[in-house]
């Protein structure tokens, strides 16, 4: 021999035969997945379902970002309309060192879990 390995026909067919199983096997098993997981067709119903939580969800956003309401449980802080937190803001960066103290304090403020309710007595003391 000339020193040039070459394969003998029954290799390289074994490996054209499992070549082709294995891209078979994959495709098989990409077509049972697809089977599988495919979802249920949207019908009218699901759809008038799915256009009403997206109005009620709609209505709640604007609810939130469009009227004054109470936040927590009476630390005293109100939730405010963006436009007239945006005013209130420019008012108080008028003076920008004070602004950011009161700023700094009121997140200190809203940040602080409020004290725990003192234990039962033990009545084995």
């Amino acid at each position: 021999m000339n020193g040039e390995l070459r394969p003998a026909r029954a290799h390289l067919f074994a490996f054209i035969v499992a070549a082709l199983g294995a891209l078979l096997l994959v495709g098989a098993l990409v077509w049972i997945m697809v089977r599988v997981t495919r979802p249920e067709a949207v019908t009218a119903a699901r759809a008038e379902e799915r256009k009403k939580a997206l109005v009620q969800t709609r209505n709640e956003e604007a609810q939130v970002l469009n009227h004054y309401d109470k936040t927590g449980a009476g630390g005293g802080f109100v939730r405010m309309k963006v436009e007239d937190a945006m005013k209130l803001t420019v008012k108080e960066y008028q003076n920008p060192a004070a602004a950011r103290s009161n700023l700094m304090a009121r997140a200190d403020k809203a940040g602080t879990p409020p004290p725990q309710a003192p234990a039962p007595p033990n009545p084995y003391e």
